[in-house]
């Protein structure tokens, strides 16, 4: 499929088309979770109002209900991408009109429709956790479009709950076609991406469903063949596990994972969650082989007043803008957003700088005695009146590199465990000017989205997408 020119799905033929002409974004699909467990109506899309000449700009407009309990929606995923999907005829190419909500614990997997309207999208398909427990795999996660047009969802357990890094595959119209590795499968699981024409798979992992379903504890780390510190990387074609990296202690808990959008290029970065580091990964010239380096270290700050010594920056989420001149990390426990210009691939320079909340403020119980980069604790953010609570968590950026979004909530188990008041008062969503010439980040102050007055409830807003596809989901296919 990469040897002629074809018509292809939706979207975009590069990554700078979709900078150069890419529409403003005027929606966002926000997977929301219900924190109160035993609410009827569950957990939800909302459909947010980011365009700023519309008279319900920063406001949820519609809420597509699970009307289920127990589902924990966390990431999704389109049915089809920029290019992804190729076909001989134009009228044929698929349309991206689906969004597909996988759930860490009850193992559903939600299709909602956005296609038909949409400003209100409607529940079009509910494929139920026996599917995957069936075939021995649970607590789908990170959700790809493929290039014969159909879908593959990440998954991190088995039946029982046990680690175990497997993918499950479903046709276009979402029956189960079955799992998709052959042979050995990886310890755990977590995110994944991968680019064809150098024929690999790259995917980072997490832990245990019965680990961290339950909320954080130091004990986890005791076994590592149940929490992950590994990248693993598969033969694309052939479907097969060829070579796992060990991150080492620095290296616990990979999860975002992202290539270079630019599908020419044979490298990107994970950021490595609990100790807040950021690792690059790279074709060795001399061998079939990839290798890693740490090109990011944010250190601990050691503390009195939280329970423990150091208090980690814990790294929850990464992106790289669409023309790969820019990464974007939070640290959800310190609260800081970071941007980093990564046009020397091995040498990351920061640019730019967001504090938005976190456990470390001025006003807080915790003391910091030992920084190795602040001379001072931050102080609280506030927006339009309102203190933003707990840490910056999921990022998604616009287009043209020049809005980043961030939402609060990263896992209600551990939202209630780490940042309480945050999940009693509700999450919220922000937005983050860029400077996209010389580097640098601004909040503005004229954007929140607020959780905290829900229908049924303060909710928990987590991943962010827009209508027209984004910077963490289109993957392209070199098509020359």
């Amino acid at each position: 499929m990469s040897q002629h020119k074809c018509y292809c799905g939706p979207g975009y033929a590069t990554p700078l088309d979709a900078v150069r002409d890419g529409p403003r974004e005027k929606l966002l699909y926000v997977v929301t979770v219900q924190p109160k467990l035993d609410e009827p109506h569950g957990d939800y899309l909302s459909t947010v109002d980011v365009d700023p000449d519309s008279p319900t700009f920063c406001q949820v407009i519609h809420r597509t209900f699970t009307n289920s309990t127990g589902n924990e929606m966390h990431h999704s995923g389109w049915n089809t991408c920029s290019s992804c999907h190729f076909v001989e005829e134009k009228r044929k190419a698929p349309q991206r009109d689906r969004l597909i909500l996988p759930c860490l614990n009850s193992d559903r997997i939600f299709i909602v429709d956005v296609g038909s309207d949409p400003r209100a999208p409607k529940m079009a398909k509910v494929i139920e956790g026996d599917v995957l427990k069936k075939a021995n795999v649970t607590a789908p996660h990170t959700t790809h479009c493929l290039p014969n047009g159909n879908v593959m969802i990440s998954t991190m357990g088995d039946a029982e709950g046990n680690a175990k890094g497997e993918f499950v595959e479903f046709d276009k119209n979402f029956e189960f076609v079955g799992t998709w590795t052959k042979g050995e499968t990886a310890l755990c699981g977590y995110d994944y991406w991968y680019q064809p024409l150098f024929n690999v798979m790259v995917a980072s992992e997490w832990g245990a469903p019965k680990l961290f379903r339950r909320g954080w504890r130091d004990s986890d780390l005791d076994d590592p063949t149940q929490y992950g510190r590994r990248l693993n990387f598969y033969k694309w074609n052939e479907r097969e596990l060829f070579q796992t990296i060990d991150l080492g202690d620095e290296g616990v808990c990979p999860l975002e994972i992202r290539f270079l959008h630019n599908p020419k290029e044979n490298q990107g970065y994970v950021g490595s969650t609990l100790y807040s580091k950021v690792y690059r990964f790279y074709k060795d010239e001399k061998s079939d082989k990839y290798l890693t380096e740490k090109v990011i270290d944010c250190p601990a700050k050691k503390v009195t007043g939280a329970g423990s010594e150091y208090i980690n920056g814990m790294m929850t989420d990464i992106l790289i803008s669409l023309d790969d001149r820019f990464i974007y990390f939070s640290n959800w426990m310190h609260g800081d957003v970071r941007q980093y210009d990564i046009t020397d691939r091995s040498n990351p320079k920061l640019t730019g700088q967001v504090w938005l909340g976190g456990a470390i403020l001025s006003d807080s119980t915790v003391k910091v005695i030992e920084d190795k980069e602040l001379t001072k604790q931050p102080d609280p953010t506030f927006i339009k009146g309102r203190r933003l609570l707990g840490g910056p968590q999921m990022l998604q950026l616009s287009l043209d590199g020049q809005r980043l979004y961030v939402s609060s909530s990263l896992f209600s188990p551990w939202d209630k465990q780490f940042y309480p008041e945050m999940v009693k008062a509700g999450g919220t969503i922000v937005q983050i000017d860029i400077d996209t010439v010389n580097g640098g980040m601004t909040l503005n102050e004229n954007f929140l989205v607020d959780f905290a007055n829900e229908p049924y409830g303060p909710s928990l807003p987590h991943e962010m997408r827009y209508p027209g596809g984004d910077c963490t989901s289109d993957i392209w296919i070199v098509n020359e």
